[in-house]
């Protein structure tokens, strides 16, 4: 197992796991990360919307950045969108530079409370952590909904008949199961989550995926419905939301799986409503690489329609 204390600047050739573009792993215990931007503080006023950060366990030291549009009047209800950033589970941050203005931009364009979270990231923390982080961050959301919840913005704005789940990449994969854990475990009658928006999923197929399997602690293999949903159509029914958003891109590696996921979930016995859109001319992600292109802005629309039409 890969030491999260060692020297991540240990110079060495001796290469004993090669996950590029993401992370390398030599024989003496050193992790070398090849992608992933510094943190950004939370801002006062990011695309008109205001942000901090919050603990959200202090068990796992795991903690969220909240956007709040500052447009808003006081005591005005607003939806809450969980966001689970991407990154293969083992990379980037909802506090980055890369992830924290699009969360802002979503706040702003959704008028919606954002709740970013910073899971553990693998392999350090071997797969359930980023799952187990994500249901305790939408638990902690939860726990607002009497009105004393631990953080104000929170209690004041949040309207819980209007919660959604969301996601790119590994942070979409993670929906579906947060959200299939909310349809077994509950999360109590106050709650109710309207939706679920899965941007480029990065989900498995029958096809060995040495990523996953060198970040999971349980060898699971390819039908392990948190990376293959489509394998197990029995649990697809078990979804606590009445409508899923999938967007894809033309050109993305991971098409051909959303696709699949699409399909499965639409012939389920799942009692919902699934759409599917796909930005042509694209890849894995675009939106976030280029936040100001023409196609960038149509996605953002669609998801923004998504959300205000509950």
């Amino acid at each position: 197992m890969v030491n999260p204390l060692r020297d991540m600047n240990s110079e060495t050739t001796d290469i004993a796991h090669d996950f590029s573009p993401f992370f390398t792993v030599y024989k003496n215990g050193t992790l070398k990360r090849h992608v992933g931007s510094p943190f950004m503080p939370a801002a006062e006023n990011l695309n008109g919307v205001t942000s901090k950060d919050v603990m959200v366990s202090s068990d796992t030291k795991v903690t969220a950045r909240i956007f709040l549009p500052e447009s808003l009047t006081p005591g005005e209800k607003l939806p809450v969108l969980v966001y689970l950033h991407g990154g293969g589970f083992c990379v980037e941050s909802a506090l980055s530079y890369f992830y924290a203005p699009y969360t802002s931009s979503l706040a702003s364009n959704c008028n919606a409370i954002v709740v970013s979270v910073d899971y553990r990231l693998a392999p350090e923390y071997k797969i359930p952590a980023c799952y187990d982080d994500s249901w305790e961050a939408l638990k902690w959301v939860v726990s607002h909904a009497s009105g004393s919840g631990p953080d104000p913005w929170i209690n004041e704005h949040a309207d819980f008949g209007r919660v959604f789940l969301a996601g790119d990449s590994a942070g979409a994969t993670i929906s579906h199961t947060i959200a299939t854990w909310a349809g077994v475990k509950g999360l109590g009658s106050s709650v109710k989550i309207s939706g679920i928006i899965m941007i480029h999923p990065f989900f498995g197929n029958e096809k060995p995926n040495k990523l996953w399997e060198y970040c999971c602690s349980d060898e699971t293999g390819v039908c392990d419905p948190r990376l293959n949903p489509a394998a197990d159509p029995g649990l697809l029914t078990k979804l606590a939301c009445e409508k899923v958003l999938i967007c894809m891109a033309e050109n993305d590696f991971l098409k051909a799986c959303g696709w699949k996921y699409y399909e499965a979930l639409k012939n389920s016995e799942w009692n919902g409503k699934v759409d599917i859109e796909e930005t042509k001319g694209v890849g894995h992600v675009f939106h976030l690489f280029d936040p100001n292109c023409e196609m960038a802005g149509s996605l953002m629309k669609t998801v923004a329609s998504f959300i205000k039409a509950v």
